[in-house]
C-alpha cells in the first residue's frame, strides 16, 4: 500500500545515482514519495532531509522543488496516497462480493481494512504521528467513514440489521477495527485471519436486529 516503501536497512545517502533520463512527471512524484517513505520508516522524519529524499530518488535537489515546497509536504502526500490506498483495497475487497450480501460485504470490509492496515502500519505511524486531537475531523478519515457507513446503510434498507445512525455506527466499528489492531501490532502479532474473524463476529452480532 501507498507505494514502493521498505529497505529499513538503508542509509541515509548514497543509495542510487542520480539518473538523467527524462520520465513523466508522475513518476517522479511518486520516486520522491517513495524514496521519502523508505527514509521516514527506517530513520524517521526529523532525521530525513530533503538531501537524502533527493539522494535516494536519485533526481537533483531543484526536481524536489518542482513539486514540493517543503518536507511536509511530501508527508501531506503521502498521507494522502496512504488513504486513497486504503479505500481502493477495501472497496475492491466489498466489489467481490454480491451486493445482497450484506454480512459478507461487512466481513470483506473488515477483511480489507485490516490487511492493508497490517501491511503498512509503519508508513501509517509515519505520515499520521503529528495528527492533533484539536483536528477531531479529516478528510482523509471522512472519506473512510463514508465508505462504510454507506455499507451499512445498504443493510439497513435491506432489513438485515438495525442501524440508527449509519455514520455513528461506522465511526463505532472503524474505531473499534484501528483498536484492536493496533492492540495486536503493539503484541507483536501480525497475521490478519485471526482478527478478521474476531471482528467480523463482534461486528455482526452488534448490528443484529
Amino acid at each position: 500500500m501507498a507505494g514502493k516503501t521498505g529497505g529499513t536497512g538503508t542509509s541515509l545517502r548514497g543509495e542510487r545515482p542520480h539518473r538523467r533520463r527524462i520520465q513523466p512527471a508522475e513518476i517522479r512524484i511518486d520516486d520522491l514519495m517513495s524514496a521519502a517513505a523508505d527514509l521516514f520508516i527506517a530513520h524517521g522524519i526529523e532525521a530525513t532531509t530533503v538531501d537524502h529524499i533527493v539522494a535516494r530518488a536519485g533526481v537533483a535537489k531543484g526536481t524536489f522543488y518542482h513539486y514540493f515546497n517543503t518536507k511536509t509536504d511530501v508527508i501531506r502526500a503521502l498521507r494522502e496516497r496512504f488513504s486513497q490506498d486504503f479505500l481502493s483495497r477495501v472497496a475492491a475487497a466489498i466489489a467481490a462480493c454480491p451486493r445482497d450480501e450484506h454480512a459478507a460485504r461487512l466481513s470483506a470490509w473488515i477483511n480489507g481494512a485490516v490487511a492493508t492496515y497490517l501491511a503498512n502500519f509503519r508508513l501509517h505511524d509515519v505520515v499520521f504521528h503529528d495528527f492533533p486531537h484539536s483536528q477531531r475531523q479529516s478528510r482523509e478519515k471522512d472519506e473512510v467513514i463514508a465508505q462504510l457507513a454507506v455499507l451499512l446503510e445498504e443493510g439497513r434498507a435491506a432489513g438485515v440489521w438495525a442501524v440508527p445512525q449509519s455514520r455513528a455506527v461506522a465511526l463505532v466499528l472503524f474505531d473499534g477495527m484501528h483498536g484492536v489492531v493496533d492492540d495486536a501490532i503493539a503484541a507483536g502479532e501480525h497475521a490478519p485471519e485471526p482478527l478478521c474473524h474476531l471482528l467480523s463476529g463482534l461486528f455482526l452480532r452488534m448490528l443484529a436486529i
